[in-house]
């Protein structure tokens, strides 16, 4: 069991603790009451950790796992990981649908699946990363991106606008209770469904349905998640309150008057200031704590400011919020998939304008398009997702970690593109075709590119996923799992320990030990602590050192030597370098930096067992990759 637990690494690690002890708590009231007034996880710190980790999927899986009596079939820990996988066959099924509905055709689902399996180191996290609160919220962003699409196409039969309607309120409430970032993606949905709103191009009264529910998710998101703030202070709410505003504006004017066209004319201005100073005012007047640290991250990464502060050097040093690299579009090429993506996107985007520049024309939208109509931007439901992979397309483009919104989207829509007809007609009305008759050539190639992509991915992609599926490969640690059980077998139960909050996250989980930070950047005073415990690999004194654990009533320090002999592959990014420039500690002399202090780097001089260092701190254990210390009570001054 400590084996498999180790595999969950940082935050994912924090995660599965908290399922582990609700598990263990003699009812589910009483694990979430633990929960909601933990004071067993941080040193001097009480948590709500439902509210400021979202905990609900930990909550709903400990629920399903005692409801369904699976303890004597199944381990804790493959339920809640098969639990996770299911929610990625959801993910799945609902970007086939998707296609299906937009293309007509079930080839354009079976191809969205077979770029998403192929492309899925940049599709899903789920291969190194199975709790984060991104697997459990994107497969219903996904049904609820499904059922949207349904909503929007026109002449749709009343039942189905509602099964679509019902769907998308529950999905959308789900999605928002499941990750704290999600009214972030939200409010880029809300952003396409406004410029559609915008050029006319839907129906106004399905588009202000849909903001309605977004009102009623967030009301009931900030009833629910205990008062969160968060929502009330969120770019969603400004936006679409802004939005019924502006409607209810519209409304109550006269039509034709001059005020009238002065509002249409006006209308995406008086949106967007009236969105401005809504967040502006809530900000001030609705008490809330709001991350900070993002606002300053955005600005040092636009370049509008510099810092040296360690914990934000250290966010910009990651590689998922760092712009993306090359081998990410070579591999989306080699797909064949980027290349069809920019074909359809192209196609999309000619046809949307000139819809807009008709309807500026005042030519009306027709009732029902036909295929020889050859107008693929009249149909509401692909403009709004030309819109939404263009809107995440710009995301992914300046972080990383952005592309596994994009990339599941961008499967969708290449593979709905080459299977739609309408598209390949609305492609052979600009180049007026008269050899052969378009519609029957736009058939045949909506049958015959597909699957001629189709055997050239069967050719090329399966034989290598079968050879990785037969592959079985094991996480071995065994200097992690000899910490872990000398920690069990060893340490005091009150004990507190302290260390990289990576590690203090993985010793939590193994152990159940206290520990002094966790690997988690929503709370400042979290990241506070988790600075200044990164101070052990700073060239500091061993007296401040010894200050800095003792106020957090840390017992044990745990250094780790990849960290401390870290050679990374950017040099300034290590996290030595950044704290050498945090503490101010880097010289520049000649174009070259150089680290200088009085002091030695703290990991390396403790590991010397001479004083002032033994006086404050006593080794207990050490291995090839941990040295552990005890944090003396009583200080001894021996030479």
């Amino acid at each position: 069991e400590l084996e498999r637990e180790i595999t969950f690494q940082g935050d994912s690690a924090i995660y599965y603790s908290f399922y582990k002890e609700l598990l263990k708590a003699p009812s589910f009231e009483r694990g979430v009451y633990e929960l909601t007034h933990n004071n067993k996880t941080v040193s001097l710190k009480t948590i709500n950790a439902v509210q400021q980790m979202t905990l609900y999927p930990e909550l709903i899986a400990s629920v399903l796992y005692q409801a369904s009596g699976s303890e004597e079939v199944i381990e804790p820990v493959y339920f809640y990981i098969g639990i996770v996988f299911g929610l990625q066959g959801i993910y799945v099924t609902a970007l086939f649908v998707t296609s299906w509905v937009m293309s007509g055709t079930w080839l354009a689902g079976m191809l969205t699946v077979a770029w998403f399996i192929i492309n899925r180191t940049d599709t899903t996290r789920i291969d190194y990363s199975i709790p984060s609160r991104e697997n459990w919220a994107l497969p219903y962003f996904a049904c609820q991106v499904a059922a949207l699409t349904g909503y929007l196409k026109k002449n749709l039969n009343c039942s189905a606008e509602k099964f679509c309607y019902l769907l998308v309120s529950a999905s959308t409430y789900t999605f928002m209770m499941m990750w704290e970032y999600s009214h972030y993606l939200l409010f880029v949905q809300a952003v396409s469904l406004f410029l559609l709103d915008s050029f006319a191009l839907a129906q106004t009264e399905k588009i202000h349905e849909v903001y309605k529910i977004y009102l009623f998710s967030l009301f009931l998101g900030y009833l629910l998640q205990f008062e969160n703030s968060a929502l009330l202070v969120s770019p969603l709410l400004s936006l679409v309150a802004a939005l019924m505003f502006s409607k209810c504006l519209q409304m109550n004017v006269k039509k034709g008057t001059l005020m009238s066209r002065l509002l249409k004319i006006m209308y995406i201005y008086l949106v967007l200031t009236i969105t401005v100073i809504l967040n502006f005012l809530l900000k001030i007047f609705v008490p809330h704590k709001e991350n900070e640290h993002l606002l300053k991250f955005i600005e040092v990464k636009l370049g509008l400011n510099t810092t040296k502060n360690f914990t934000m050097n250290w966010l910009l040093c990651q590689e998922s919020l760092q712009a993306p690299s090359q081998d990410f579009f070579l591999r989306l090429t080699q797909s064949s998939l980027l290349p069809f993506y920019i074909l359809v996107l192209i196609i999309c985007l000619f046809s949307v304008t000139q819809v807009i520049f008709r309807r500026i024309c005042g030519e009306p939208l027709k009732e029902t398009v036909k295929l020889e109509d050859g107008r693929i931007g009249e149909r509401p439901e692909i403009v709004y997702h030309v819109i939404h992979t263009i809107l995440l397309g710009c995301l992914a483009m300046c972080l990383e970690g952005m592309k596994y919104l994009w990339t599941p989207y961008v499967c969708m829509l290449a593979a709905f593109g080459v299977c739609s007809p309408e598209l390949w007609m609305t492609l052979f009305k600009w180049l007026r075709l008269k050899a052969v008759h378009p519609i029957l050539l736009a058939l045949i190639l909506s049958m015959a590119v597909p699957t001629i992509i189709g055997f050239s991915l069967w050719k090329e992609f399966f034989p290598r996923i079968m050879t990785e599926l037969s592959e079985l490969q094991e996480f071995y640690d065994p200097d992690t799992v000899e910490l872990m059980t000398w920690i069990k077998r060893q340490a005091p139960v009150a004990a507190v320990f302290a260390g990289s909050p990576q590690l203090m996250g993985v010793i939590k989980l193994c152990t159940g030990w206290m520990v002094s930070s966790l690997p988690l950047y929503n709370d400042d005073d979290l990241l506070k602590r988790n600075e200044n415990i990164y101070q052990i690999y700073s060239k500091r004194s061993a007296e401040d050192i010894y200050k800095i654990l003792t106020s957090y009533k840390a017992n044990f320090l745990v250094i780790e030597d990849s960290i401390c002999n870290e050679v990374g592959p950017v040099r300034g990014c290590r996290v030595k370098d950044l704290l050498d420039i945090a503490n101010g500690h880097v010289v520049c002399e000649e174009g070259d930096s150089y680290a200088y202090s009085k002091y030695g780097r703290f990991c390396h001089e403790i590991k010397m067992n001479y004083s002032p260092y033994v006086n404050y701190f006593t080794r207990v254990y050490w291995n090839r990759s941990y040295f552990v210390y005890r944090i003396n009570t009583v200080i001894s001054f021996q030479s």
